[in-house]
């Protein structure tokens, strides 16, 4: 579950809870995330360290927090010697070891052979020192607290996912980010990249986002799957359990329904393929079907194959070529369904299905840039429209590939939100309660079908003349630094102004 990350108070509290019981590895572990993501490094590794410390005895499995503390120490070392360092002039993917990465996204334990540890935290460059609001421009807290509204608007209304304000405000300063970088773009205008000066690609769009979305939360590894080393990253699933045993993720429960009569109608489609005499009484059991749990007896029933369980796949029909499709999720379900029932769905990667999906995100995305020159020239009402599709496109393929250890989602939401407000379109809308973008686009027969689904729910305006008088967000906060300055200042000036 999503904890709000309000982490002055959490301070107070973690401290609290270690007075009382000061070997909590839990406490520990927390007081130490919350003082890197604070910026306060010196006593974030301090922290950690006391967790590490803290091994677990001969047969004793290690908690969860001890097998992530190592990981996020040497994030924080990394963190901390880029602190002054233009965001732009380096790369987090490339930077870090692959077989670290591989590690961390996988949270397995840290025995990687020949790792060299990143340097200790060196005493020339100091901790980030807590920003006031009212030292900020009014420019820029104009443009913080536009952020923390768009932010918002990205929020689930559903249960398992509770408000994190600071994540509002870094998202909302992404989509800020993306709109102007999209709008340089469009006018032939290059953008500061890695290092490079260049024309922005749909893969430096994102990087935007996951910038913001990393910094946001240094606890959880967001990284791109394919610079990961390809045979390290074999048998990495985006997986998430549906059902497991008495475990139900309420997260999903909106779309139990929606996958369920997915496999029917895919077994249906099977057995009128290779076996017409049992179609009918394959069909005439699945209308008895209501509950996953009701059908994997059925199934065992009507085909010994079936034994233990079965998994489905589903297909993503390709823009770029028509009649083409690729591999979407898969839908796998075991057990006997007395307390042991495993109702999961996961996306796999593989260096090829990732190369098919940046094929199409490729031609996408240079449709968006022709259409989005076009469109400055003109006011074209067409325009907007094919535009918006092209956008929801993009975010329909992405969130099918699932390219980002975490966080694939709302980074693909901010670019949809940013790259609208670019052609002039913003939304006013907030998802639906119940609803989640990535299951939305992922459960859709086609990028026409998620389209006309999450506009929906967009309620697009024209975008408000004051956003062309914000200041640019990459020259506002161009440093790891200045960006953990402002996720820490304090919002409730914001309130006020309303």
């Amino acid at each position: 579950m999503h904890r709000p990350r309000t982490f002055y108070l959490e301070e107070v509290l973690l401290n609290r809870c270690l007075q009382i019981e000061p070997y909590n590895e839990v406490c520990q572990y927390m007081k130490g995330l919350s003082h890197v993501a604070m910026g306060q490094f010196y006593e974030g590794i301090k922290a950690q360290t006391k967790v590490m410390l803290n091994d677990p005895l001969p047969g004793q499995t290690a908690s969860a927090e001890y097998l992530k503390v190592k990981y996020l120490r040497e994030y924080s070392r990394y963190l901390h010697a880029h602190l002054d360092i233009p965001v732009a002039e380096y790369n987090i993917d490339a930077d870090l070891p692959g077989k670290f990465k591989d590690h961390w996204v996988k949270n397995l334990p840290f025995l990687i052979e020949d790792y060299e540890e990143q340097p200790g935290l060196q005493p020339n460059i100091k901790d980030v020192q807590r920003h006031k609001f009212e030292n900020y421009k009014s420019s820029v807290q104009e443009m913080i607290c536009v952020a923390n509204h768009l932010g918002s608007l990205m929020q689930y209304e559903t249960v398992g996912f509770l408000p994190n304000k600071r994540m509002h405000r870094a998202m909302g300063l992404a989509v800020l980010e993306v709109m102007q970088a999209v709008q340089r773009t469009w006018v032939n205008s290059k953008v500061r990249m890695n290092g490079k000066t260049k024309l922005m690609q749909w893969r430096d769009m994102f990087d935007i986002a996951v910038k913001w979305r990393r910094i946001a939360d240094p606890d959880q590894p967001v990284l791109w799957l394919d610079q990961i080393p390809a045979q390290s990253l074999r048998g990495f699933n985006n997986h998430i359990d549906l059902i497991r045993g008495q475990f139900i993720n309420m997260r999903y429960t909106e779309y139990f329904d929606n996958i369920l009569h997915f496999i029917k109608d895919r077994i249906l489609v099977y057995h009128s393929a290779n076996n017409h005499k049992e179609l009918l009484e394959v069909r005439e059991a699945l209308e008895q079907v209501h509950k996953v749990e009701d059908l994997l007896p059925i199934m065992k029933q009507l085909n010994s194959k079936t034994r233990d369980g079965f998994t489905i796949h589903t297909k993503v029909p390709s823009l770029k070529n028509p009649g083409k499709e690729y591999d979407g999720f898969t839908v796998t379900l075991t057990g006997n369904g007395i307390g042991n029932l495993l109702f999961s769905v996961e996306t796999q990667t593989t260096e090829a299905r990732t190369q098919l999906y940046h094929t199409e995100i490729d031609a996408l995305y240079k449709d968006l840039t022709m259409k989005g020159k076009t469109h400055l020239l003109s006011a074209e009402p067409r325009e907007t429209d094919v535009i918006c599709n092209l956008i929801l496109s993009v975010l329909y393929y992405f969130c099918n590939l699932m390219p980002l250890s975490r966080g694939s989602s709302i980074v693909a939401y901010s670019i949809i939100m940013g790259a609208l407000m670019a052609s002039g379109q913003e939304v006013s809308g907030k998802i639906p309660k119940g609803k989640l973008v990535d299951f939305e686009a992922m459960i859709a027969s086609s990028s026409e079908a998620f389209n006309k689904v999450a506009k929906g729910w967009l309620n697009l305006k024209g975008i408000s003349p004051s956003y062309k008088s914000l200041p640019l967000v990459s020259e506002s906060f161009p440093t790891l630094r200045t960006m953990m300055e402002v996720l820490s200042a304090d919002s409730s000036h914001c309130l006020k102004r309303l």
